[in-house]
């Protein structure tokens, strides 16, 4: 979505500057051209030559460089995807609203004729401040994309609302302005992640789903214009940017949460691995450690998909599901696909260590409902997000 993507990157004068070096990095790494323009109070924070040495060209800091050289960038602002200001100072935010052109900057901004995004950083007061507010939000009005700072320690040492968001945040920002749309209209339900069913106040059983694939099928889904509502067991992921989450633990939980929802979509993906069995009782307190061995009585938990499948009416459209297998795939997978009414099931071998669980790589066979088996290559698991969502493509007759 951002390959061959040419993006103007205006950094303005914040502590946090020094974020905007890593996101001119991961912007490259997708793909993406990058040009930056910087504030003279930008350089007093981080060195030009940084930013030329990731982005592969000149970064521009003042109005009087060579004429042709300005030129050419007001051009390059005006031939680009996107133009991107982070941060976005309380300052730099007050000229955009009047106005204001009194460096290259803002001048820059001022003849954008390409959408921009806007990602203030400052101290939460700041912030907060009324005038800041008003000129954030007739900044909105004029069609500028804000992106909400972050909460969290600022660097005035107080708590609050006004960090710049992290980088990938920023990045899955960009990707969204500059995603295709073609999923537009479109309601997905994606499960992700592992459950976990407790013994004891301490102990649970749970699996190693790290909920890795989960996440880049709700995130690559929302890049492309859907309306996404992720069901998460528990990772240490952070939440996709533009995505409702909504946390569960158990099996319970997750079935609550996933039939709650369903019927009001078009597609669900159940792309969590749910624990098959939990203890049939659960103990107060901690089990001691006493006898030699320990003896649990387990029941299954419900089975989210098969309910799924059961009570399909005209909604969901599509229903997807995940066979993790570590022998007899395609069986297994195959069986699966029948017996719970899905459209397409997605099977990989969780047995490899370059596929699977905790991972960022997957190797998968998407097998349809009419019996056509597809095999894809190793790649990524946006990759494989991707793969998936132009299949569900096809299957919505899009």
């Amino acid at each position: 979505m951002i390959k061959d993507k040419k993006i103007v990157l205006g950094v303005t004068g914040g502590i946090a500057a020094y974020k905007a070096v890593e996101l001119v990095r991961l912007l490259v790494l997708e793909g993406a051209e990058v040009q930056v323009g910087m504030t003279a109070h930008a350089m007093e924070f981080v060195a030009p030559l940084t930013f030329e040495a990731l982005s592969g060209h000149k970064v521009i800091c003042h109005m009087f460089e060579q004429h042709h050289v300005v030129m050419e960038h007001i051009e390059w602002a005006q031939g680009s995807d996107l133009v991107v200001i982070a941060p976005a100072t309380a300052n730099f935010i007050g000229k955009m609203t009047h106005g204001i052109a009194d460096d290259f900057l803002s001048t820059l901004v001022l003849a954008a004729t390409v959408p921009i995004l806007l990602c203030p950083a400052m101290n939460n007061k700041m912030y907060e401040n009324v005038a800041v507010q008003e000129n954030l939000e007739t900044l909105r009005k004029r069609g500028i994309h804000i992106m909400e700072p972050a909460q969290g320690s600022l660097a005035c040492r107080s708590e609050g609302r006004g960090r710049l968001p992290e980088p990938v945040d920023i990045l899955e920002q960009i990707r969204i302005l500059l995603g295709p749309n073609d999923m537009q209209g479109l309601k997905f339900l994606v499960s992700a992640g592992p459950t976990a069913e407790p013994i004891d106040p301490v102990r649970y059983i749970t699996n190693r789903s790290s909920g890795k694939m989960g996440y880049a099928l709700a995130r690559m889904a929302r890049a492309r214009g859907a309306e996404v509502v992720l069901v998460s067991g528990p990772t240490s992921l952070p939440p996709p940017v533009g995505v409702e989450v909504i946390g569960v633990r158990t099996a319970e939980e997750m079935k609550a949460a996933v039939l709650g929802r369903a019927k009001a979509c078009d597609v669900v993906i159940m792309a969590a691995a749910v624990v098959d069995y939990r203890p049939k009782r659960y103990e107060e307190h901690k089990i001691k450690k006493e006898d030699e061995s320990l003896r649990l009585d387990l029941e299954k938990t419900p089975d989210i998909l098969k309910e799924l499948g059961k009570s399909r009416d005209e909604t969901p459209r599509v229903l997807v599901g995940f066979a993790a297998e570590t022998q007899d795939l395609l069986n297994h997978a195959q069986q699966k696909l029948q017996e719970k009414n899905l459209d397409m099931i997605v099977a990989n071998d969780v047995s490899r260590t370059d596929a699977g669980f905790d991972v960022d790589t997957n190797l998968v066979k998407l097998l349809y409902r009419d019996g056509v088996i597809e095999d894809l290559p190793l790649m990524s698991k946006d990759e494989v997000a991707g793969w998936i969502l132009d299949r569900i493509k096809g299957l919505l007759g899009l």
